[in-house]
């Protein structure tokens, strides 16, 4: 008989382990994929949908078609339960899902109750709706601009995006023709400009400072927020800063049906793992990409995140599809991948400009890492975007 594996997720974490999965077994397994929304988002390019440069058809593609073709079933339907004692789930209509293998990749949700007010007055980019949402206020903002406040919470984690964001927003008022009217600021949790979530890298802090200079940035570090009202962001050294539109990344949170279990997750809604990916508790229950908890290897002086983007998240996606397949096939699971030692490639944006990040390990220590600035990184960004929804969208989830 068929082994059941069931995977929560249809993205970029989810999407690559099924269909890993399906073709190294030749078939063997029957992969089912779970996932509440029926499409998959490119979320790298959410830095663009609120200027109107993109739309949710541009960076998206319907993921039913792409499994079928995989041979791996899809059904659209929220998991409201993880019971691993059982080696079931249970779906948000009382159905139950049993499986031999779970990988969950679930992603997270915002965590809205860190900093008040944020949901309601700033709003956000790190979802397609936050996005659309972040769209409708700029279009606000240039019927009647003002002060910009961007920021990344205590707690948060994609400062990448942040950053890229910033760097677009200081772009689009050149392009309006108001950027001398707009005092532009940054608020972020690092403790130094270019920490990017990983601790920094070689000239990283001073390039950034470089770039917000050149474009009149003011910059805040090691600053946590108290409030956001609907006309001002509250500092937690008492400070107020004015705004006509603000944008804010807020700490994650895993999904309720991942924090309600407590035998797999931690406080957060996250989930430990070994090198291997294997829960630390469940050999055959699996975490991947956002889902997973990473330990943070420093102390800051206000809360700081690691980011897991979809580069890394891939890579664990297939260490735990090769791992899977071995114990199928009644083997010990001998791949590992630490996240700290997953190369780190990220392309950071910035209108017409931009800077790559290339390290030998996403974490300290590393031997080899470089920061390269220039507006080809522009092209390379949309470049990327283009291959990797052509390369998910075909099913191509071996190819690099």
């Amino acid at each position: 008989m068929k082994k059941q594996v069931l995977v929560l997720g249809g993205n970029f974490g989810g999407l690559t382990a099924a269909i890993a999965l399906k073709k190294a077994l030749h078939g063997d397994v029957d992969v089912t994929v779970m996932s509440d929304r029926d499409y998959f988002l490119y979320n790298p390019s959410l830095i663009w949908l609120p200027f109107g440069l993109r739309t949710r058809d541009d960076i998206t593609f319907k993921v039913g078609p792409t499994f079928e073709a995989a041979g791996v079933e899809f059904v659209q339907k929220a998991a409201a339960k993880i019971e691993p004692e059982l080696n079931r789930v249970v779906d948000v209509d009382g159905v139950i899902h049993p499986y031999d293998y779970l990988v969950i990749a679930t992603g997270t949700v915002n965590d809205w109750d860190r900093v008040p007010g944020v949901k309601e007055n700033a709003g956000t980019i790190v979802t397609l709706a936050d996005a659309e949402d972040s769209g409708r206020r700029w279009r606000e903002f240039l019927n009647d601009p003002g002060d910009i406040v961007i920021g990344a919470t205590q707690g948060a984690s994609c400062f990448g995006a942040a950053y890229e964001y910033l760097f677009n927003v200081s772009y689009q008022l050149r392009k309006a023709g108001i950027k001398k009217q707009v005092k532009l600021t940054y608020v972020t949790a690092e403790p130094y400009l270019g920490h990017f979530g990983i601790d920094g890298m070689p000239t990283g802090e001073f390039m950034v400072d470089m770039f917000m200079k050149k474009e009149s940035i003011t910059g805040i570090t090691n600053m946590a927020m108290e409030y956001v009202s609907k006309d001002a962001v509250k500092l937690a050294d008492g400070r107020e800063l004015p705004f006509k539109y603000a944008m804010v990344v807020p700490p994650f949170l895993g999904i309720d049906a991942v924090r309600s279990c407590d035998t797999i997750s931690n406080a957060a809604g996250f989930v430990p793992v070994r090198d291997t990916y294997q829960t630390k508790t469940y050999d055959n229950v699996y975490a991947v990409g956002l889902a997973a908890a990473v330990q943070v290897p420093w102390t800051t002086p206000v809360a700081v995140g690691v980011p897991k983007t979809g580069f890394p998240t891939e890579i664990q996606a297939h260490v735990a599809a090769a791992n899977i397949s071995s114990q199928i096939a009644g083997l010990v699971p001998t791949r590992e991948k630490p996240f700290a030692e997953i190369p780190a490639l990220c392309v950071m944006d910035a209108g017409n400009n931009g800077i790559m990040l290339l390290g030998d390990h996403m974490l300290k220590p590393r031997r080899a890492a470089m920061l390269i600035p220039g507006p080809q990184n522009h092209a390379i960004k949309v470049g990327l975007e283009k291959y990797f929804l052509w390369k998910s969208r075909t099913g191509r989830v071996n190819l690099p």
